[in-house]
């Protein structure tokens, strides 16, 4: 590994300052030595990330407003939701497909461009089957971030430093849904609701311009060290840094259980945050009348709790490797103390105050982050980096057919009973369940080997 890692170094053009070798860029630490660009390519997922979930959490934080306005049912609210997650499950499988065949700048900058255009649609709509497409349409191009996010990731990351960075960007989750609850009230009052997805829609462009301009891959990067090339080179496993074929087909990775470990877990944790997202203001105006003006303190409360369960689950097991733990252990722990601490959840549609619901969604919010920044970790732990869009779509497609289910039943639940309590029960046990079922299908993460 370390003499293919020299190899790259000499393929550069003059960088910067040349390292002695490449075992240098591993005894040093790295944030003296190493250099800071993929901090910025991670500062890009980050602004791709918030502006994904931004797109999502509008019509939630509108959702009372043009309930009225549109006339939709709860049932055909959940169709709606339904509808954006068919379509991000689609988008999820074949954007991993297409971005680890056309490579991450051309594939991300296109379902950016995709999904942007369709934010802005739903400004021009004023219908349930009017909205019903624009949320199809979003779902196809924002399926493709993650698969895109968490192979930049792996090529851009050494290993041990991949789930820090996969929980800084993941925490965009939250920062855009924090974002969408300041400025959403605000624009809508001042400017209507139309003028809201205008406006989400057009921060889609000022990003591609950045991403075109700056974003090139760690090889053809004019800005990139050579020494920082090779820390990151030398920190990755082998294959990743020696394999340049073609990505595997969707029929060899469905034969390998570490694929169905990674998209069961996503099945049956992704749509309880899918839940929070979209059903949590309505559960807070529901149950303690808190309206869209003064809805954004309990939102910004839960998010931000989210924010450090994100960061902070992704740090983890950089910290307990340096104690010792091996790298299976050090990825499992954090996991399995995430899936422990979203219990308490279970008792929220109970609570008869509302800070303190706040309160166990928040813990459970920050724990599905954590857990989320770690899984999202698995795919590159266990697949080549020629495998890891794919992997990521199917898990992802996995998580967004789970999503279609939790919000076709959460809208009949809603429809028939009025209670919030069987979905928070479910959004309690699935992280336990999920955790089970890894250790059952991927015991010990063991890393596959694809024949190409």
């Amino acid at each position: 590994m370390l003499l293919n890692a020299r190899r790259d170094i000499q393929k550069l053009p003059n960088h910067g300052d040349v390292v002695d070798s490449a075992d240098q860029a591993i005894e040093r630490p790295a944030s003296r030595t190493a250099g800071r660009v993929r901090w910025m390519i991670c500062a890009m997922l980050l602004f791709a990330t918030s502006k994904n979930y931004m797109d999502r959490q509008v019509l939630g934080l509108l959702a009372t407003q043009l309930q009225t306005k549109i006339g939709w049912s709860e049932a055909q609210y959940g169709y709606m939701i339904s509808a954006f997650q068919a379509a991000y499950a689609v988008g999820m499988v074949f954007a991993g497909w297409f971005i680890d065949r056309v490579g991450t700048r051309i594939g991300y900058a296109l379902m950016m461009l995709v999904w942007s255009l369709a934010s802005a649609g739903h400004a021009l709509v004023s219908t349930v089957l009017g909205f019903g497409i624009c949320r199809f349409l979003l779902g196809l191009g924002e399926g493709g971030n993650f698969p895109a996010a968490i192979k930049t990731t792996a090529e851009w990351f050494p290993q041990k430093e991949r789930s820090f960075a996969t929980g800084i960007f993941n925490a965009g989750t939250n920062l855009g849904i924090i974002a969408a609850a300041l400025i959403v009230p605000w624009i809508d009052i001042h400017y209507g609701w139309r003028a809201v997805f205008l406006f989400t829609g057009a921060l889609g462009l000022v990003w591609l311009a950045w991403w075109w301009t700056s974003y090139r891959p760690p090889e053809q990067h004019p800005g990139l060290s050579k020494e920082e090339y090779a820390y990151i080179r030398a920190g990755q496993v082998s294959e990743d840094v020696e394999t340049k074929d073609a990505a595997p087909s969707w029929r060899l990775l469905l034969k390998k259980r570490q694929t169905w470990a990674f998209s069961l877990a996503k099945f049956l944790t992704d749509p309880v945050w899918w839940f929070y997202l979209y059903w949590l203001p309505k559960f807070l105006e529901h149950r303690y009348h808190v309206n869209l003006i003064h809805i954004g303190l309990p939102l910004i409360t839960v998010y931000l709790v989210s924010d450090i369960g994100s960061v902070a689950g992704g740090w983890m097991p950089v910290f307990l490797i340096r104690r010792g733990f091996s790298a299976t252990r050090a990825r499992l722990t954090p996991m399995l103390i995430s899936a422990i601490c979203v219990l308490p959840v279970m008792f929220a549609g109970y609570a008869k105050y509302e800070w303190v619901a706040v309160g166990v969604v928040s813990l459970a919010a920050a724990a599905h982050q954590s857990w989320s920044a770690n899984l999202f970790t698995t795919a590159s732990d266990m697949f080549p980096a020629n495998a890891v869009g794919s992997v990521v779509g199917l898990g992802g497609m996995a998580g967004s057919i789970g999503g279609v289910v939790m919000a076709t039943v959460a809208g009949q639940v809603l429809q028939w009973t009025g209670s919030y309590m069987l979905l928070f029960i479910y959004a309690g046990c699935a992280y336990l369940l999920a955790f089970a079922l890894v250790q059952t299908f991927a015991p010990g993460l063991r890393r596959v080997t694809i024949p190409i």
